[in-house]
């Protein structure tokens, strides 16, 4: 099935439902929670069934013919692949007459290998992401299971999720505790970004948050703007993110100290690739996924083959056992403590 969450000024508005309640938010609670959304739109196609909330099997499933693994966002009835695809990154690179081509092509491709989940932002390509991305649903004519799945959503009395994205702990909590307050509809799952050098929210912060309040995780970047491609190793090529004028913070990341000491750390983790026979990129998604409180990674792309290999790591998620996830934590020495550990 098809639904379509977003994160917009509606989730801000209180509901006059069955029990007659009404919105009592100051206006400066509301301006202030209204500046810190970011859109964030997915669609999701599952080939299971919608599961009640109430009723939330928290196994992972295995789409029969792709192979595509599905897990429930949080403790909601949505389940969507545990692979997205993030961003349309490519439309920076491909702002030309076959930009529609090639945004066809990856969510082709995408959606073809399980994958049921598109994440989307005005801020993408100044807003033709967005456009894009409708435009190519409308012409595959996917419009079907959307008309079933939000005919399920109405019948059961529900109209949307939302998330929020880079939001700390504290204001989740925020956020879910005026949603309680003012029967208003919380947030189920928070976008953060997470990869080998990057993982104490998502791996100390969000699993508190998951047990308390049942928000899920949904991750981005999971390759560090290309830096763990192995692309920067001797350098920084012409034609990646770091050689453009906009991404000179990135080019200053991977040139200093700490980012030459990323370097021989990555070529370390290649070897560990090259056992398991797969690349470094599908080692470090497949590496994401291990961690059983992801419910998707967003996966960033700018060509097909990038994304067919990419899509490659749920064939390496079998062999990320115990022994293999200790040897890169050996090799990254940044394994985060939470305050529990630090008791036992």
């Amino acid at each position: 099935m098809q639904v379509s969450i977003a994160c917009t000024d509606h989730n801000l508005k209180g509901r006059n439902g069955d029990h007659g309640k009404t919105n009592t938010t100051s206006p400066n609670v509301v301006n202030a929670a209204r500046a810190k959304f970011r859109t964030v739109a997915i669609i999701a196609r599952s080939f299971g069934s919608f599961t009640p909330r109430h009723h939330i099997s928290l196994k992972e499933s295995t789409g029969k013919l792709t192979g595509m693994k599905y897990r429930n966002l949080g403790k909601s009835g949505l389940r969507v692949s545990c692979l997205g695809l993030g961003d349309l990154l490519f439309l920076y690179f491909y702002m030309c007459v076959h930009v529609f081509q090639v945004a066809e092509q990856l969510m082709t491709i995408a959606y073809e290998s399980g994958v049921n989940l598109f994440d989307t932002a005005e801020v993408y390509a100044s807003g033709k992401a967005e456009v894009i991305l409708g435009n190519i649903i409308k012409k595959k004519g996917w419009r079907y299971e959307i008309v079933r799945a939000m005919t399920y959503v109405i019948n059961q009395g529900m109209s949307m999720y939302w998330g929020t994205s880079r939001w700390t702990a504290m204001e989740i909590m925020e956020a879910y505790s005026v949603a309680r307050q003012f029967n208003l509809i919380p947030p189920v799952c928070e976008q953060a970004e997470y990869h080998l050098f990057q993982r104490e929210k998502v791996e100390v912060q969000l699993p508190e948050l998951y047990h308390k309040i049942g928000v899920g995780a949904m991750t981005w970047s999971p390759l560090a703007c290309g830096i763990i491609t192995g692309k920067y190793e001797n350098g920084i090529p012409e034609s990646s993110r770091a050689a453009m004028k906009s991404y000179q913070w990135l080019k200053d990341k991977i040139v200093s100290e700490d980012g030459r000491k990323q370097q021989a750390k990555l070529k370390e983790l290649g070897h560990i690739a090259e056992k398991l026979g797969c690349t470094l990129p599908q080692l470090a998604v497949a590496w994401c996924l291990r961690n059983e409180g992801v419910s998707s990674v967003l996966l960033g792309t700018s060509n097909a083959e990038q994304l067919t290999e990419n899509l490659g790591a749920i064939q390496v998620l079998p062999k990320m056992t115990s022994h293999v996830v200790s040897d890169i934590d050996h090799i990254l020495g940044n394994r985060p403590y939470s305050k529990k550990d630090y008791r036992s």
